[in-house]
């Protein structure tokens, strides 16, 4: 299938957004999801209905942009589409007083019918979007708009327009899934002779649910993280669909929710008393004296302050906190709590109040600017959800330095890492069971560092405020998904993805021009090092050891550094090659016309790319240690046998060879050096100038190949020890009465028993003459004891 280059067009509708309208986490994630999604390359428009309480303010920017007729069952109802760009992101209100303009979002008699509405509106929607925005995914979120799978595909499948919409459904939380009498299928819904709608709606027998038929019906599911995805498929916390999730689990994933990172900023809010941030926290002990007296507490920098921002209902853990409250405030703990919610848990928490003055606070009220100041002045966050879909209070807290204790359960699990006093890794604190006693021993503990060891403390606030929670991560994932449904739209590469590849490459370029000049000065190259280099193309060079390897190597030798100069930097590769030409042919000088004979005949293709110099020479020096003392103790007859199994080993170390020997060993020589390739990077320069040498004493060996071959006396034992046949053996470590090699830190060939102090590296060439006489004299000496 064809890849076009248009947007990705994605209609996200919600009942809830923030800053418009917002009771829960729902508006938080209405409010930045499709802002992030927007920063990385979609098109998004966002469906909210138009409530009486949104501030006058945003409705003064509002612009009227279409108006229609919904119907439902018999019902034919109007419906308008306000517009509004607000921060980068396009905004369709849908406007019908008779159904929205109410003193709250939800709560009413016929909510089964207003969502109803809403969520046909939403897919009746799609015909009057701006023009050239043809929606490519339709992604409802909660009950609210569980309906728009439904009447998507039962009303409006096989229209054109339709036809490429996907659908996404996210659950935010399972507890609340929308269900209302079976009436509602034909008197608002319209959908009784439809046999499929009907039974999958249907979830007993008189009853519907709105949040079933979009499982039954949604191309794919997702909810708010990757714990609570796998939790909601058990009867436990699947609220009686556990059944149809695990059914579609293929189709279901968990993408963890953010926050909106630059409204969550200590270091800019301007609702809390000072600023501070991450480096200097300063700040953050001034917001906490400011609460304290604001709440009535006592001001007390020693006392740990631990807050709630939180709905009161047993789902957030209020059972667990009445149980363990009287044990944490005579323990020592400072608490305050804020939210509305459940009769008994808020005289619970005024009794507390009464009974621990200048310890306890409750603020039995809803008040955002006041749960700012909470989240930035209190040290612990206390979070002991019996289920928890995500949660963004613990997250929040993080981003404000404040530690959160929280039962491990759905989002909290997979955002706070609990604390592990060996390590001191960690992030907050966290207990396994809905347990009071637990949860109060989680408190005690995160007390107890705070008290006894404040290094570790403030070592975990660092931790938790380095936190990544940003949009960006979660936005990625859902356009993974959304991408993967609509496979015939090419993907944008991110800005961000961009500008990650493109920092390293500056990196790698820099450093390829500098590192070129340090690695080169080290090894004189050998002879045949530039033709092995030159000749792979830029995506794939030979390394020392003659094997392919990534050029994202930190420590990289010449040839690597050559390859990221060939690909990221053109300037820095002419001035490695011109380095290395130059080396070349100072090295080709010091070599001699019989050297050249011999390279260009040991350059077969297949052992050719064995030719690198610093690890070929390495193992060799390795390899040919062992098998020499162990001749060196032998008699002439079991060193010959010795000598011929060494050949093999050793004869990558003796490449420049004569041409009838090489025929012979080269085959087995190309097994072995990528093995042994790495053992000694370290002394490149030393071992380098050695490998130029070989050649030259090999030529005059020719002369004498024949009898050679039978001596192996232990004059010629260092040799005959590193190949029994060709006698090229350079780095082979003789019997102490013999001659001896040393290669600290280079291998010199010596006839002398005197010992002489090793060759300069500098210098190679003086020693050659030397050795080739050296060799004829050892050979004329041989022929005549025998």
């Amino acid at each position: 299938m064809a890849q076009t280059s248009k947007k990705m067009q994605i209609v996200f509708a919600s009942a809830e957004c923030a800053p418009f309208v917002k009771t829960g986490g729902l508006g938080d994630v209405a409010g930045s999801l499709p802002a992030a999604l927007v920063r990385a390359g979609a098109e998004v428009i966002v469906m909210v209905p138009k409530y009486a309480t949104i501030k006058d303010e945003y409705k003064a920017q509002m612009e009227h942009f279409a108006d229609f007729y919904v119907s439902l069952s018999w019902r034919n109802e109007y419906c308008g589409l306000e517009k509004l760009e607000h921060d980068g992101v396009t905004y369709m209100f849908v406007d019908n007083e008779h159904y929205f303009a109410r003193d709250y979002p939800y709560g009413f008699f016929d909510d089964g019918e207003r969502f109803a509405f809403f969520s046909k509106a939403i897919t009746e929607s799609l015909q009057h979007l701006p023009e050239g925005f043809e929606c490519d995914i339709l992604h409802c979120n909660d009950w609210q708009t569980a309906l728009a799978p439904v009447f998507l595909r039962e009303f409006y499948q096989g229209l054109p327009l339709y036809d490429r919409v996907k659908t996404v459904f996210s659950i935010h939380n399972v507890a609340f899934q929308g269900q209302f009498s079976d009436t509602v299928m034909e008197d608002i819904l319209g959908m009784a002779h439809i046999p499929a709608a009907a039974t999958q709606l249907r979830c007993d027998a008189c009853s519907i649910n709105y949040m079933l038929g979009a499982l039954h019906y949604a191309d794919a599911i997702t909810t708010v993280s990757p714990t609570y995805a796998g939790e909601i498929q058990t009867p436990e916390f699947g609220e009686g669909l556990d059944g149809v999730l695990r059914e579609r689990s293929y189709a279901l994933q968990g993408i963890l929710n953010g926050i909106d990172v630059v409204g969550f900023d200590p270091a800019t809010d301007k609702r809390i008393a000072a600023n501070y941030t991450v480096d200097d926290r300063a700040g953050k002990a001034v917001c906490k004296a400011k609460l304290q007296e604001e709440l009535g507490l006592e001001i007390r920098d020693d006392r740990p302050l631990m807050v709630m921002v939180t709905r009161l209902t047993r789902q957030k853990g209020m059972d667990l906190v009445m149980y363990a409250l009287d044990r944490i405030l005579s323990g020592g703990v400072q608490v305050a709590v804020l939210g509305t919610g459940d009769r008994d848990y808020e005289d619970g928490l005024r009794y507390f109040q009464g009974k621990y003055p200048g310890t306890m606070a409750a603020r039995i009220e809803f008040d955002p600017a006041l749960s700012q100041r909470m989240y930035a002045a209190a040290d612990m966050f206390l979070m002991p959800s019996k289920f928890e879909p995500c949660g963004l209070s613990q997250i929040i807290a993080m981003r404000y330095g404040t530690l959160p204790i929280v039962r491990e359960t759905g989002g909290l699990k997979d955002t706070v890492q609990p604390y592990n006093e060996f390590t001191g890794e960690g992030t907050g604190f966290s207990f396994s069971h809905f347990n009071g006693d637990e949860m109060g021993d989680a408190v005690f503990r995160a007390a107890r560092l705070f008290w006894d060891n404040r290094k570790a403390w403030d070592q975990l606030v660092t931790q938790a405020m380095s936190q990544d929670f940003s949009w960006t991560r979660s936005a990625d994932k859902y356009l993974d998904l959304y991408f993967f449904m609509h496979p015939e739209i090419e993907r944008p590469v991110a800005v961000e993805a961009a500008a990650a590849v493109e920092e390293p490459v500056a990196v790698e370029a820099a450093a390829a021009v500098e590192e070129p000049v340090a690695a080169e000065a080290e090894p004189a190259a050998p002879v045949k090092e530039p033709a092995a280099a030159e000749e792979p193309k830029a995506e794939e060079k030979p390394a020392d050891d003659g094997e392919v390897k990534p050029t994202a190597k930190p420590a990289a030798k010449k040839t690597t550094t050559r390859k990221t100069t060939a690909k990221k930097a053109t300037t820095a590769k002419a001035a490695t090659s011109k380095t290395t030409t130059a080396r070349a042919t100072t090295t080709r000088k010091r070599t001699t016309a019989a050297a050249k004979k011999a390279v260009e005949a040991e350059a077969a293709p297949e052992v050719k790319t064995e030719a690198t110099a610093e690890a070929t020479t390495a193992e060799a020096k390795t390899a040919a240690k062992a098998p020499a003392k162990t001749a060196a103790k032998k008699t002439t007859a079991t060193k010959t046998a010795t000598a011929k199994k060494a050949t093999a080993t050793k004869s990558p170390a003796t490449k420049a060879a004569t041409t009838k020997a090489a025929s012979k060993t080269a085959p087995k020589a190309a097994a072995k050096p990528a093995v042994k390739v790495e053992e000694a990077p370290s002394e490149p320069k030393a071992e380098a100038a050695v490998e130029a040498k070989p050649a030259t004493k090999t030529t005059t060996r020719k002369r004498a190949t024949t009898t050679a071959k039978k001596a192996t006396t232990k004059t010629a034992a260092p040799k005959a020890e590193a190949k029994a046949k060709d006698k090229p053996a350079v780095k082979a470590e003789p019997e102490p009465k013999a001659a001896e090699v040393k290669t600290a830190p280079k291998a010199t060939v010596k006839t002398e028993p005197a010992k002489k102090a090793p060759v300069s590296p500098a210098a190679p060439a003086e020693e050659k003459a030397p050795t080739k006489k050296t060799s004829v004299r050892k050979a004329t000496a041989t022929r005549k004891r025998r």
